[in-house]
């Protein structure tokens, strides 16, 4: 199992020594979210200060850009960090992309997989000298003339892994991505008769088997060394937690346990506006459910043991201010027991 970190930005994009920091504590991969920032100009900052660490995209709204944009982006940023590009992609929600983006919105996953196809026509026509010839129901491109080629490189494309939650979008991660990115609102149970069912479907449908596979996960943990520590993670991860379960597009998560009926009250007061009385209304079972919780060292035991068969990489998700020490201890946790597992 691969150890990444996300990025820890409170201000500017500049990313150097926070990425650098983290290649030197011997994370396996640094990863950025398109949040505050455009993870593309981050990572491409991130590359010029390491040398080894994978930088990926967790994730990038492939939505709010077309693939011709998208596969120009992830193409330089390969070429400049020489090969260690992961290119995550998901699709935010409809109001996101219509609302704040003003793109255009449709079945997202059918448009998801023609995006990822449409990517790789377009690489294949900028490493091969292949004609571009792509026509889909979303997306057309035929048009690539010499002078719009970019300079040809040794890296070739990068994996691209599509982030999902319903089992129609994962299911197409599995037919067309090089891996998926389970969304940080699950659970073990819903990784392991939805998430994974859906993913072995998609990759039958390829001809291919899960074996090669990647799947990134982003476990939500709650920890602290003192009392007070671990309730004020705990109040964060409950506030994460509600704020994905207003969502109608996550609920499937909720009712899969049996929990629809809190998914919808959420709902009804994030409309509202009453983000925080949210959080106490979810109790330590369904806390338990979609995080890891304890101090440092039993935190990333339970990490693996939770995960280590279904995940081959995975970044702890802390929706609040951790003590950098802490996790530190955590992380060693995760490595020695993922270690005397192997």
């Amino acid at each position: 199992m691969r150890l990444d970190r996300g990025a820890a930005l409170d201000g500017p994009v500049d990313c150097r020594t926070d990425a650098a920091t983290a290649e030197r504590d011997g994370f396996d991969g640094y990863w950025l979210s398109e949040v505050k920032h455009d993870p593309f100009l981050g990572l491409a900052i991130a590359a010029t200060a390491t040398e080894q660490i994978q930088l990926g995209t967790a994730i990038a709204l492939a939505f709010a850009r077309n693939p011709m944009t998208t596969a120009a982006l992830a193409n330089d940023l390969q070429a400049l960090s020489r090969g260690r590009l992961v290119l995550g992609l998901g699709t935010q929600v409809k109001a996101h992309i219509t609302r704040r983006f003003s793109m255009p919105w449709s079945h997202p996953a059918p448009r998801m997989r023609e995006y990822v196809l449409a990517l790789r026509a377009i690489w294949d026509t900028w490493h091969t000298g292949a004609p571009l010839e792509f026509r889909g129901e979303h997306y057309d491109h035929t048009l690539m003339t010499p002078m719009f080629v970019p300079q040809r490189h040794e890296f070739g494309p990068p994996p691209v892994l599509l982030a999902g939650v319903g089992e129609t979008m994962t299911e197409v991660a599995g037919e067309v991505a090089d891996g998926f990115l389970p969304h940080g609102f699950t659970t073990e149970r819903y990784l392991r008769e939805v998430t994974v069912p859906a993913l072995q479907r998609g990759r039958e449908k390829a001809g291919h088997s899960l074996d090669g596979f990647t799947i990134k996960g982003s476990p939500m943990i709650a920890t602290g060394r003192t009392e007070e520590e671990l309730e004020q993670a705990k109040a964060g991860v409950r506030a994460q937690i509600a704020f994905y379960g207003s969502t109608p597009a996550y609920r499937g998560v909720l009712e899969l346990h049996g929990w629809g009926e809190l998914g919808e009250r959420l709902h009804r007061m994030s409309l509202r506006g009453q983000w925080e009385e949210m959080g106490p209304l979810l109790d330590d079972e369904v806390l338990d459910a979609f995080a890891v919780v304890g101090g440092p060292s039993e935190v990333g035991a339970e990490v693996v043991r939770r995960y280590g068969d279904l995940f081959d990489r995975l970044t702890l998700y802390t929706p609040y201010a951790a003590d950098p020490s802490v996790m530190a201890e955590v992380a060693s946790s995760v490595r020695a027991t993922a270690g005397s597992a192997a």
